[in-house]
């Protein structure tokens, strides 16, 4: 079973056992952090349900594994014969989340 989860204005490919790194969010490690905006799921059967726009009542349970940061981005704006140099540094701050389950609420069959 997989999922695609839509956090931070990114999307991710996720299932179960999956580590996946995202944008900070407010969590403590060992937190449990549950994902409900899902745009597609596949379950073991290969029966795919689509959302418009998120798969209602299908949601993505993992864990907090831990805080960090990503690697130094530097940023260097120079302008010509002006004399014009800055330099900085940038850090993303990161969660790192382990995926534990998919779960999705069972659907009628819908007769087409």
């Amino acid at each position: 079973m997989y999922a695609v989860v839509e956090t931070g204005g990114h999307q991710y490919a996720v299932e179960p056992g999956q580590e996946l790194v995202i944008e900070k969010i407010p969590a403590g490690e060992g937190d449990p952090v549950t994902f409900d905006r899902l745009l597609l799921v596949v379950d073991d059967a290969g029966r795919t349900r689509v959302g418009q726009p998120y798969v209602a009542g299908a949601r993505a349970v993992g864990t907090v594994v831990r805080q960090e940061r990503g690697p130094k981005i530097r940023v260097f704006k120079y302008k010509a014969k002006t004399n014009y140099r800055r330099r900085q540094g940038h850090r993303q701050l990161l969660t790192r989340v382990r995926i534990e389950a998919i779960e999705v609420e069972p659907t009628e069959a819908v007769e087409g």
